[in-house]
């Protein structure tokens, strides 16, 4: 399921996410499965595009070679508060390349005009496009509230008591 999609499906937990996305910078934490087997988490600033959540970054990096072999992904929110008074969220799924050129050329100039970082003319090797299959996100309301959605079935919240 794409971000558009998800956020209509689960928009408690999307706009939890949006919003500390906004709120940390775009930073968020990437979790991939190594080669060993053990879980590799790395730094990363995805990307909100056409409706789609992408999975963007330097090339030839180990996040993007460990998504080669195997596409499952978590991603974070990045929690500065240990309190996590404003929430936290994550979602997690699979990731493809669209080795679509035009699309490409559409993401490098929307890319350079916000960024100033120009991959104008240059192929992108990584553009991973998520399918959303799950999520969660926590707030906190008069305690500990922990909601979770997963494809095809209702958002489950489980509330303790502060």
């Amino acid at each position: 399921m794409n971000w558009d999609a998800f956020a209509k499906a689960a928009p408690h937990i999307a706009g939890v996410f949006e919003r500390r996305y906004a709120a940390v910078g775009k930073l968020c934490f990437l979790g991939t499965i190594r080669p060993d087997g053990f879980p590799r988490v790395s730094p990363m600033e995805p990307a909100f595009y056409e409706g789609d959540l992408i999975i963007g970054g330097m090339p030839g990096t180990a996040k993007f070679r460990d998504l080669d072999v195997d596409p499952r992904f978590s991603l974070h929110t990045a929690t500065v508060d240990t309190r996590v008074s404003d929430g936290d969220a994550k979602v997690w799924g699979t990731v493809a390349h669209d080795p679509d050129p035009a699309l490409h050329a559409r993401y490098a100039e929307d890319f350079y005009a916000t960024t100033g970082y120009d991959l104008r003319g240059r192929p992108i090797e990584h553009f991973l496009v998520a399918d959303i299959l799950g999520a969660a996100s926590v707030d906190i309301d008069g305690g500990l509230v922990i909601t979770t959605w997963r494809g095809g079935a209702e958002r489950r919240i489980v509330k303790r008591e502060a």
